[in-house]
Order: structure tokens, then sequence, then C-alpha cells
């Protein structure tokens, strides 16, 4: 199976202008899955509540509806993070598309700073899906901050989590992705973006470092901290099947909940 993630740095507001550098790199990907950063299609340091109005959309949507003729002419699936409209409720979001249309939908439970004035925390359960031959599930920037949510995915025998991130505290982020796949056994694709948002006397500068971790907590792949970035790689989602570190232990099976207050 191939993976892969872009990291690029959306133009905050321009919709239009982040739909169009997307396909215009996809285009020529040749990948089975593949991640874009949260917020992709709005950019991230809104102002006021209006801004997210202005720039949420529907699940399916617009965007999704884009996202869906590339797959069909690509044969991918496409992970994607962006604003969300469902009726008076706003929503940091992700959906992963495919040529059928949106197969998963995920509203970010854990919401980061300023996120609090203007989204709402998804309240459903961690979704999970199939993709080839892989069970695949889907997580949001800050989430990758809270074990029990990759945990609750990797019990429930997801191979490889998704993480759609905009993430400001650098090497944070990429530490933990290599961190909760090595405790769960999970492949992690993590699509960071890059590059600074200035607006107003409000400025946030993005870590980049895009990276895809193996269930052993190395690093398969990497893009660098500054610049656009296509990687792709092959997978065995059945190695993510294997809960040994010894022949003795098995990571699920050595758990003790008995003993765990959560």
């Amino acid at each position: 199976m191939r993976i892969g993630f872009y990291q690029f740095s959306p133009v905050f507001g321009d919709v239009e202008a982040n739909r169009g550098k997307i396909a215009e790199v996809l285009k020529g990907a040749q990948a089975d899955l593949l991640v874009l950063p949260e917020l992709a299609t709005s950019g991230y340091l809104f102002t006021g509540r209006e801004e997210v109005e202005a720039l949420a959309e529907p699940i399916p949507g617009p965007t999704t509806e884009f996202l869906q003729q590339i797959a069909r002419e690509s044969g991918m699936h496409i992970v994607i993070g962006l604003p969300e409209r469902s009726g008076d409720a706003l929503y940091n979001s992700a959906a992963l598309v495919g040529p059928q249309g949106v197969v998963a939908h995920y509203r970010k439970a854990h919401l980061f700073y300023e996120e609090k004035l203007y989204f709402q925390p998804g309240d459903t359960d961690f979704p999970i899906c199939k993709v080839r031959d892989a069970k695949v599930g889907l997580l949001i920037c800050y989430d990758h901050m809270f074990p029990e949510a990759s945990r609750t995915l990797a019990l429930q025998g997801v191979q490889l989590i998704v993480h759609p991130s905009n993430l400001v505290m650098p090497g944070k982020g990429q530490f933990t992705s290599s961190v909760r796949a090595l405790e769960n056994r999970v492949f992690w694709a993590l699509a960071n973006r890059w590059g600074t948002e200035e607006r107003g006397d409000r400025r946030l500068q993005y870590t980049g470092e895009s990276q895809i971790v193996a269930p052993d907590g190395s690093l398969l792949v990497e893009a660098p901290s500054e610049g656009d970035a296509l990687r792709i790689v092959e997978i065995d989602p059945s190695q993510a099947l294997d809960k040994h570190v010894t022949k003795l232990n098995d990571l699920f099976e050595d758990r003790r909940p008995d003993l765990y207050e959560l």
C-alpha cells in the first residue's frame, strides 16, 4: 500500500487558490492514500467567528466533491482538514474522500487554544474505515497529546492513523507521532503545514516536518521544516497487526486495565 502526505502553506481565506494548489500537486501523485494538513482550504489564524462562518462548508460539500473528482481520476483516497458548518455549529473537521465520495468524517475532539473561541468540540466516536487492506483512523493536530485517542483507535484494530495538523510547537507533534506509533504498534501519517501567518498584530509560525512513522517508531519518510513537500512511501499494513515487542511481550495482551483509571 502506498501512503503519503502533501505539506504546503495554505493562503488564508483563499479557498480556490488552496484547492488549485492541491489539484496541481495531486494530479501526478501515485498513492493509495494521501493526507493533507489541518484547515488546508481556509488557513488557520482566524481573527473572529465571522471569518470561520464565511470559510466553513458542509461535509459533504464543495471541497469533498472537488476531491472526489481527483480521487475518481487517480484511484487514490485523500484526507483533508477543513472548517465545517453544520447548522449553526462550526467544527474543525477532517474528511477522508474516495472515488465514491466521503468515506469517513471526523470532528476534532480536543480544541487547541483559540480554536475554543470559534469551534465546537467533536462529540462522536473516532471514525474507522477501510482503505485498500488497511483499517484507518483519523485524528487532528492537538489530539496527538491525548494517548487515549490513539489507543482507542488501536484497540479497535486500526493499522494506520492519519493526522492532519497545523503544529506550532517545534518538535512536539513530530516526537509524539513516533511515540504514539510505537506504543500502539501502528503506522502514523502526520501531514503538517509550514510557513508563517500574520494577521494584524498576531503571528504564527508552523513547524513543517511532516512524517510517516512505522509501528516500531522508526521514521520512514519526512519533509523539511520549510517548503512544500510531497512524500509517498510503500508500507505493509499487516505489520501493524503484530503487537509483540519480544517473544513474551504483546503490548495489548500485557495491558492491565484492571489497574488503570482513565
